[in-house]
């Protein structure tokens, strides 16, 4: 099972995409930069909207992240 970070507001709709397809979703909005490489550790995806940043020292620092949306 893939699991997905979701860093900023989604629709409560859009969150049940994700489980619909058996995707674990974690929700953590308002995160600082630190804190978000630690919650990616073990996640698979991250989902942002425009409040969250994916910084190159996020990406780099997050070895099992596939894909950010």
């Amino acid at each position: 099972m893939y699991k997905v970070l979701i860093a900023d507001k989604l629709s409560d709709e859009a969150v049940r995409i994700f489980s619909d397809n058996g995707i674990e979703t974690v929700i953590k909005n308002g995160l600082d930069e630190e804190s978000l490489i630690q919650a990616l550790q073990d996640c698979d995806g991250l989902v942002v909207r425009s409040a969250t940043k994916a910084t190159k020292k996020v990406i780099e620092s997050c070895k099992k992240l596939k894909i950010i949306g």
